[in-house]
């Protein structure tokens, strides 16, 4: 069955552990899995992640930054999604486009309608069948990612926590205003409580959509 399912959120609603246990139970029941990441997800775009999370980068003009995350998802889509898919896997993706416009849109202030059009171009037109957007209080999350980025593995990619509060909490505003405009595919899912907690949660929405899917 080929699905393309993404997770979305501010810094440190969990997404990223939440895609490992979802893939993990997916594979438990039989299904083909692949999980990948935005930035990255390809040697190319992986060099390009490294310059946009790097905390010494902070020279980067909202622009350019756009212009990056577009040409790392059009190397990842046409070298590892869309392949993938093509050979009926579920695709699990740690982002995608609803990110850029809650980041550079909706945050950075650029051209919603612009982005939108570059996000079509970069994918050539794909998009999720599903988004679980994973919501917590901007302090919340905020805590969680610091307590994360202790991890000295972690010191390289901290450029986006090093923003002020409003910054996230117009993140955050922008993926409502995403789940609004399409609330059949984005679908909100709490992010407090314990990790046991909201897997069960996604777990339970995306079983559903399966079953509607077969």
């Amino acid at each position: 069955m080929a699905l393309f399912i993404t997770f979305e959120g501010i810094e440190g609603c969990g997404k990223s552990t939440q895609l490992c246990l979802v893939a993990e139970q997916l594979r438990q029941q039989g299904y083909g899995v692949l999980t990948t990441r935005e930035p990255g997800g390809c040697a190319i775009a992986e060099q390009i992640r490294a310059l946009l999370l790097h905390p010494d980068h902070d020279i980067l003009v909202p622009k350019a930054e756009l212009l990056l995350y577009a040409a790392a998802r059009a190397q990842h889509v046409e070298q590892i999604i869309r392949p993938a898919l093509q050979q009926g896997q579920l695709v699990l993706c740690d982002r995608f486009c609803d990110a850029t416009l809650a980041y550079q849109g909706y945050a950075r202030q650029l051209e919603i309608a612009a982005i939108e059009h570059l996000n079509h171009y970069a994918c050539s037109g794909l998009q999720p069948d599903l988004t679980f957007w994973l919501d917590l209080p901007v302090h919340i999350g905020l805590q969680r990612a610091r307590q994360r980025n202790e991890d000295d593995a972690l010191q390289h990619e901290q450029r986006f926590e090093q923003q002020d509060r409003q910054f996230h909490e117009q993140v955050r505003q922008g993926y409502l205003q995403l789940h609004q405009q399409q609330p059949e595919r984005i679908l909100r899912i709490d992010a407090t409580g314990t990790v046991a907690e909201v897997t069960k949660r996604i777990a339970t929405l995306l079983t559903s959509r399966l079953h509607a899917a077969s």
